[in-house]
């Protein structure tokens, strides 16, 4: 079959304080058309930097790439040709879906128009057009409701539907590759699941191509053709997706396959009720600007019931969009909702404010998306420090930046 992309020896350096940093080293391999290959490795292995340099997305000229670098669609060069030919790969020839789509999708934007956006740029779509187009896009993806997703901003979206957006975006001009960088990290199985199923039908419909890029080797086994297992900026093993399982010859694949997590055996827990939630109750309200006017409501989360004990792990499993998020972000006093959340034996709603700041120093929550949650304006030890200072006013700098440096 005819090679869609080839790579040859791809390298990689960023400067940083007047030094080269190698990042990727000699990275070779090629993807032939309609055929999916998965780029495997731990974070920071050089996966998602290889995948940029296709694309020449790097931060330039902070990035570089050697001499003997190659990187060729049907056979033409593209690492370093001008910037008019490469904004006509972008988008037409290759496109790319994030590990992030909040960090990729404008939140000042509705989705309508981030789709739209590309159809007028690259094809001079008229508005009309392209607003059908923009709709059938959502509806080839498997959105519920394209028309209220059109009209929605990305942060009333779920995880699931953010990335089904990024999806269409990505397929608005037919590309002939698909380089996806770990698409389904942030999602749950089972939207994962049908992520997955739906990229392998894109697939079959358009005849593209995909390089998969993930850590995840059971996404790997029943997505791919062809693997490339990476490890600091080096290809260290490649070949079928079959053969690399059954007979892998890396002692690093060997570790990753061996990383693969066992089912273990359930015990009751016996101890005490650290949270309880009861009839807990989320609404949200869409309103609509034009005629009709009536608004809509969204019952998220349902009379819902849960208790979580000292010392365990409780798993909350359900689609994208099922209330999984709502009702973690309720139980931490983050979305508005009705019921009773029980903490410590004491009911949440009737403590105040200043008790309530107290009691949120024990009750913490990690989110989704890290980008989202991490200011940019602020370095890491600020970051970590801000809930130091909040609740432990006491602690002076060397104490503070003590617990920052064990927390880390």
């Amino acid at each position: 079959m005819t090679k869609l992309l080839e790579i040859n020896n791809l390298d990689v350096s960023f400067l940083n304080k007047g030094e080269n940093f190698k990042a990727v080293d000699s990275v070779s391999f090629s993807i032939e058309e309609g055929k999916t290959m998965a780029l495997v490795g731990e974070s920071g292995s050089g996966k998602s930097v290889t995948a940029l340099s296709i694309l020449q997305l790097l931060p330039y000229p902070l990035a570089s790439h050697s001499s003997r670098s190659s990187i060729k669609i049907k056979g033409k060069e593209i690492l370093g040709i001008e910037s008019k030919k490469l904004r006509d790969i972008r988008g037409n020839s290759v496109s790319m879906i994030f590990q992030e789509p909040m960090t990729s999708l404008n939140p000042f934007k509705k989705i309508g128009s981030q789709i739209k956006e590309s159809l007028i740029v690259h094809n001079k779509t008229p508005k009309i057009e392209a607003n059908l187009v923009s709709l059938s896009l959502l509806e080839m993806v498997k959105i519920l409701n394209p028309k209220i997703v059109l009209n929605s901003y990305p942060h009333q979206l779920s995880g699931g539907q953010r990335q089904r957006v990024m999806i269409a975006m990505a397929l608005v001009n037919k590309p002939e590759l698909l380089i996806a960088d770990e698409p389904t990290t942030a999602l749950d199985v089972t939207v994962e699941k049908k992520l997955l199923e739906l990229l392998l039908d894109l697939q079959k419909t358009l005849g593209m191509s995909i390089l998969f890029i993930t850590h995840d080797l059971n996404i790997v086994q029943n997505f791919a053709e062809n693997v490339c297992v990476m490890k600091e900026g080096v290809i260290v093993e490649r070949g079928k997706v079959e053969q690399v399982f059954k007979f892998p010859e890396h002692p690093y694949t060997k570790k990753l396959l061996d990383s693969i997590p066992k089912a273990k055996k359930i015990i009751k827990s016996k101890a005490n009720i650290l949270l309880e939630a009861k009839g807990i109750n989320i609404k949200y309200i869409y309103k609509r600007k034009f005629i009709p006017r009536k608004n809509f409501y969204q019952h998220a989360v349902k009379n819902m019931d849960i208790k979580i004990f000292s010392g365990s792990t409780t798993g909350l499993i359900g689609e994208s969009g099922s209330g999984k998020s709502s009702l973690a972000r309720a139980l931490v006093g983050l979305e508005n909702s009705k019921g009773k959340i029980i903490f410590r034996n004491t009911d949440l709603d009737e403590l105040s404010f200043k008790e309530k700041k107290f009691v949120k120093k024990d009750l913490q929550i990690v989110f989704q998306d890290p980008f989202g949650s991490l200011s940019p304006r602020m370095t890491i030890s600020e970051i970590i420090g801000e809930g130091l200072k909040v609740h432990y006013p006491d602690l002076d700098s060397d104490q503070r930046n003590f617990r920052i440096l064990k927390a880390l």
